[in-house]
């Protein structure tokens, strides 16, 4: 079944993501968001980029996908991972700096399909603090970063 990318509102997005995602609820923002259609225009997947989750990485320039979700097409999470990572360096994000998380024991089969780079496992745990109560929506287990490109090695006696 051939898809296509297009591009696709927020809102629309979210309405399959509730409906969809395994973990996660709609996204409360986002930089731009992506669809794979079928030829009859029928919805297979959404994508959604966004501002970083942690305020450093945001400060320094990075775009973070946020939520990707099909219904289970084949190579969808693939196509939805290439288009996001497309996208954000058409709109001047290094591929470097356009991350994604998955949990620790995710695969990552369709973002290394779609060319992205294991970054390593990260934290994870509760965004709950004594004096800042959260309620976690979302595991808490270890999340694993990828990267839409590997990170540039600095060559030695070049300006920095």
């Amino acid at each position: 079944m051939p898809l296509r990318v297009e591009p696709i509102g927020l809102r629309a997005a979210n309405a399959y993501v509730s409906e969809h995602h395994r973990h996660h609820k709609a996204s409360r923002g986002h930089k731009f968001t992506v669809s794979i259609r079928d030829a009859d225009g029928v919805l297979h997947g959404v994508g959604i980029a966004s501002r970083p989750r942690s305020r450093m990485l945001d400060r320094d320039g990075y775009l973070e996908v946020v939520r990707v979700c099909t219904d289970g097409t084949r190579n969808g999470c693939s196509m939805i991972y290439g288009s996001l990572r497309r996208a954000g360096v058409a709109l001047g994000y290094p591929p470097h700096r356009i991350i994604t998380y998955t949990l620790a024991s995710e695969s990552g089969v369709s973002l290394r399909a779609a060319g992205w780079v294991d970054d390593g496992l990260t934290g994870g745990g509760s965004w709950d603090r004594e004096d800042r109560p959260r309620e976690d929506p979302a595991p808490t287990e270890t999340k694993r970063r990828w990267r839409a490109g590997r990170v540039p090695v600095k060559q030695e006696g070049a300006e920095k």
